[in-house]
C-alpha cells in the first residue's frame, strides 16, 4: 500500500532550520546525519558467509573490540535521532540502560548484525523481525473486532523462518528473567515451550489449510490469552475522554504527551483521504465521514521508536459526537534491522512504510483497515489506528505455568504469520512442509536454537554492561560538540 502527499513542515521547525552550510574542516568530525551507513557493508559480511567457509563476524569480538562495535552500531542506529537532538533519543537511552530486556527490544540491529549471513539453507518467509513476547497482543481487525496475535510490523522483511525462533527464543528467555525473576532452567523451558508452539501451529496449518481465516478471538483463544482480552468490552467514549480529549471533546488535551498542532488539519484531511482512498475505506460508513477533528503530536512512545517523530489524528465517528471518534497513529518508519543482514533472495517486502504495510496484510487474518503509508514532510510514516482495546500481556503477572502457556500460545501465533506467506506474501511454493522438514530432527532443532539463544544472551548482558558504561562516560551525549 502507498499513499503519497507531501505536508509542510511546523512552523517551530522551519525556523530552527540553517539556511546555509560551511564545509566542515579537514579532519573534522562529520555530522551524525552525514555518518557512513554500514548496510552495503554488512550486506557484502551477508553474502561471504554465504560463500566462504570460515568468516569472521561481529559476535567473534571480544574485550574492547567489542565494546568499540557495540557503540558504533548504537549510534549508527540512532544517528539521525542523534542528529536532530531528538529528546527522544536521550530518554530511550536511559530506557536501555535501566533493563535489560528494554536494552535487548531497543538494539535490535546490534542483535541481528551477530547473524550476517546465517541460515542461508533455511526456508524463507516473511519474517516479523523483531520477535518477543511483547510484540504479541490485542488489536483491532479489518470488521474493529479485538483478535489476538503478533502486532509490531517494524522490522518484517523476507529471511529465513529461523531467524524470527532465535529472536524469539532469546527474547522469551530475557523477559522471564527481568519480567518474571525467573533463572535459567526456567527460561530455557519457557524458550522451549515457544518453539514447540510454533511447530505445533505449524503442523496444523500444513494439515488444515486454514491460516487465511482463522482469527484468535476471545471465544476461541487459549485460556492464557483470555484476560489481554479484558479491554475488549471498555468503553471507547471513556477511554477517549481518560486518555485525549480535552473537556470540549472536540480535539486533543496538551499535555506531557500530546502536544496539537490543530494548524495541520486540513494536510491530515488529505493524507486520511488518500489512505482511505488506497485501502477501501468509504467515507459515511461505520467509521464516519472520516473527518479529521484534530491533530497532535505524540510523545515518549515505545521503546525501539522512542525519539521518532509519532502523530495522533482524531476522526469523527459516526454519530458525529465525541463517544465514537477514531484516533490514527502516524509514526515515523524506519528501515528494517535486518536489512542487507539476510542470506539473498528474490523477495521485496517494499521500503518503509510500504515494507510495513505489506507486512500487516500478510500476518494478520483481515487486518486493520487503517494500515497504510503516508509522506508526511518527505518521509515515510506507516499508520494504524489506536483501539481502546489495544492491548499486550502483563509479563510481571505470569506464574511459572503460565510463562510457558503464553509462550506455547505465542509460538502457535508466529506460526500462522509464517503459514500466510505463501498465500498472501510473495512465496510461490508450498512453505509449511518445507518448514517442518527443516525442522527436523525436531529435538536437535530446538536444542541448537536455544543454544543460540543462550549464547546471544550471554554476549547481550556483557553488551548491555559496556553501554550502560559508555553512557556514563558521555559517549551518545547529544551535543553539537560531540558530533560536529
Amino acid at each position: 500500500m502507498s499513499t503519497t502527499q507531501k505536508a509542510k513542515p511546523d512552523a517551530d521547525k522551519r525556523g530552527s532550520k540553517t539556511t546555509s552550510k560551511q564545509a566542515p574542516k579537514s579532519g573534522a568530525a562529520k555530522p551524525v546525519g552525514e555518518m557512513r551507513r554500514r548496510t552495503a557493508d554488512y550486506a557484502r559480511l551477508s553474502r561471504r558467509v554465504d560463500d566462504e567457509a570460515a568468516v569472521f563476524r561481529p559476535r567473534d569480538l571480544t574485550g574492547q573490540a567489542r565494546r568499540l562495535h557495540v557503540r558504533s552500531t548504537i549510534i549508527e542506529d540512532h544517528m539521525v535521532r542523534i542528529d536532530q537532538k531528538a529528546a527522544g533519543a536521550d530518554e530511550k537511552f536511559r530506557v536501555l540502560s535501566e533493563s535489560f530486556f528494554s536494552f535487548f527490544r531497543g538494539t535490535s540491529l546490534l542483535f541481528h548484525r551477530d547473524m550476517a549471513g546465517d541460515d542461508a539453507r533455511m526456508p524463507t518467509v516473511l519474517c516479523l523481525g523483531d520477535v518477543h513476547p511483547d510484540n504479541f497482543g490485542v488489536m483491532p481487525n479489518a470488521d474493529n473486532v479485538p483478535i489476538f496475535g503478533v502486532n509490531d510490523f517494524d522490522d518484517v522483511i523476507y529471511a529465513p523462518f529461523i531467524w524470527d525462533l532465535k529472536r524469539g527464543a532469546a527474547g522469551f528467555m530475557i523477559a522471564a528473567e527481568v519480567e518474571g525473576g525467573l533463572g535459567r532452567k526456567k527460561q530455557r523451558k519457557i524458550a522451549k515451550k515457544f518453539l514447540k508452539g510454533y511447530r505445533e501451529g505449524m503442523a496444523f496449518y500444513a494439515e488444515h489449510n486454514t491460516e487465511l481465516n482463522v482469527e484468535m478471538r476471545e471465544d476461541n483463544c487459549p485460556k492464557i490469552i483470555r484476560p489481554i482480552f479484558g479491554k475488549a468490552g471498555r468503553s471507547r467514549e471513556k477511554w477517549l475522554a481518560k486518555r485525549y480529549l480535552d473537556e470540549t471533546g472536540r480535539g486533543f488535551r496538551a499535555n506531557e504527551e500530546l502536544t496539537p498542532v490543530s494548524s495541520r488539519v486540513e494536510e491530515f484531511q488529505k493524507l486520511v483521504k488518500l489512505l482511505a482512498g488506497q485501502n477501501g475505506i468509504e467515507a459515511g460508513g461505520r467509521h464516519g465521514p472520516l473527518k479529521v477533528k484534530d491533530v497532535a503530536m505524540r510523545h515518549g512512545q515505545g521503546t525501539a521508536s522512542l525519539g521518532l517523530p509519532r502523530y495522533y489524528v482524531l476522526l469523527e465517528g459516526p454519530t458525529g459526537g465525541a463517544r465514537d471518534d477514531i484516533i490514527i497513529e502516524f509514526k515515523k518508519a524506519r528501515r528494517s534491522a535486518l536489512e542487507g543482514l539476510v542470506p539473498a533472495h528474490d523477495f521485496d517486502a517494499g521500503d518503509q512504510g510500504d515494507r510495513i504495510a505489506h507486512g500487516q496484510a500478510v500476518h494478520l487474518a483481515q487486518g486493520d483497515v487503517f494500515y497504510g503509508n503516508v509522506e508526511i514532510e518527505g518521509e515515510s510514516f506507516m499508520s494504524r489506528e489506536r483501539a481502546p482495546f489495544r492491548n499486550d500481556a502483563d509479563l510481571d503477572d505470569l506464574s511459572k505455568k503460565e510463562w510457558k502457556r503464553y509462550a506455547f500460545a505465542c509460538g502457535r501465533a508466529l506460526a500462522q504469520a509464517h503459514a500466510r506467506s505463501d498465500d498472501l506474501g510473495q512465496l510461490d511454493y508450498d512453505i509449511e512442509p518445507a518448514i517442518l522438514q527443516a525442522m527436523e530432527p525436531g529435538k536437535l532443532f530446538i536444542d541448537d536454537i536455544l543454544c543460540f539463544a543462550e549464547e546471544a544472551v550471554a554476549r547481550l548482558r556483557r553488551d548491555h554492561e559496556m553501554f550502560r558504561r559508555d553512557l556514563d562516560l558521555g559517549a551518545f551525549e547529544m551535543t553539537e560538540k560531540r558530533y560536529r
